[in-house]
């Protein structure tokens, strides 16, 4: 589609800034000491910039996949319990367990995502996250978590990065190529069947890979709400109403989504660490909200 390029621009130029920014100190430390600055641009602020455009895509594609999969435009990985779900496998290895690794811990979030998904668990793994926590343990589990489990990208290391985004890209790539079923089975189930489709299959190919994809994020960067609901509405109309199609552009859209939220972290009050989370909720709430009403404004009239 033509939209994507410059959606591919737009996500380059707000990756070199979110890369770049705040600049005065960066460039004061460069002169002060190169191979310091050097350092803090490769691993401390390289990895949180890829997790926000890796993580944001990974949202904004999924999040387009369940809807078209599900005829939904509310499903999304948080409402249906895949975010959920993967916070909660990832606490039941990491404070359990002792769970360290983060390819491990990357797996117990897949693990919980699918489980989740499959059963539509979002509020009970919401609940059952939290009475983990609390019975984890160490006393500190639920002050440790906070951020974590709100959504956040600080202190984040390359091989935390790498667990996280190698699975997810592998995932993204394979859902990628289901854009054309997707469409197809928009048209109905019957017609899928009749050219060739199996739903039944297709159906557990989207969660399978959803559940990769979102678990190993949430496995290290926590749950984050809203971009896959907010990402795939906008890209439905870059798509000309096609389900399918509108993955690509909601994997771009996303990846924009989550760079501005952590942006407007960085250059937030010093001192004062705002999880990512927070940001995309205070937006993405009031357009659920319209999206709802809309939606029963349609079922009534």
């Amino acid at each position: 589609m033509k939209s994507l390029l410059p959606l591919a621009i737009l996500v380059v130029l707000i990756a070199a800034i979110h890369l770049a920014l705040p600049m005065g100190s960066l460039v004061e430390l460069h002169r002060r000491d190169t191979a310091l600055a050097t350092l803090l641009l490769t691993e401390i602020r390289l990895p949180r910039t890829l997790l926000a455009l890796g993580y944001g895509a990974a949202l904004g594609m999924t999040g387009a996949a369940l809807q078209a999969l599900f005829a939904n435009p509310l499903a999304s990985p948080d409402i249906t319990g895949s975010s959920s779900g993967a916070a909660l496998g990832a606490v039941l290895g990491g404070y359990f367990l002792s769970v360290t690794n983060p390819i491990a811990l990357a797996g117990f979030g897949a693990a919980g995502a699918g489980i989740a998904l499959l059963a539509l668990l979002a509020l009970a793994c919401g609940a059952a996250t939290s009475l983990m926590l609390a019975l984890a343990p160490s006393p500190f589990a639920f002050y440790d978590s906070f951020d974590w489990l709100m959504g956040s990208f600080v202190d984040r290391s390359l091989p935390q990065a790498a667990a996280a985004l190698i699975p997810a890209v592998v995932a993204l790539l394979f859902l990628a190529r289901l854009a054309k079923p997707l469409d197809i089975l928009a048209l109905g189930e019957d017609v899928a069947a009749s050219l060739g489709y199996r739903p039944e299959r297709l159906g557990v190919q989207v969660v399978a890979l959803t559940a990769v994809a979102v678990g190993a994020c949430v496995s290290v960067c926590g749950a984050i709400g809203f971009v896959g609901l907010i990402a795939p509405f906008a890209a439905r109309r870059l798509s000309a109403g096609h389900p399918g199609r509108a993955m690509l552009p909601a994997a771009l859209i996303g990846a924009v989504l989550l760079l501005l939220a952590d942006l407007a972290v960085r250059l937030g009050p010093a001192g004062r660490i705002i999880p990512v989370g927070v940001i995309t909720t205070a937006v993405g709430t009031p357009l659920f909200i319209w999206m709802v009403v809309g939606m029963r404004r349609r079922l009534t009239s």
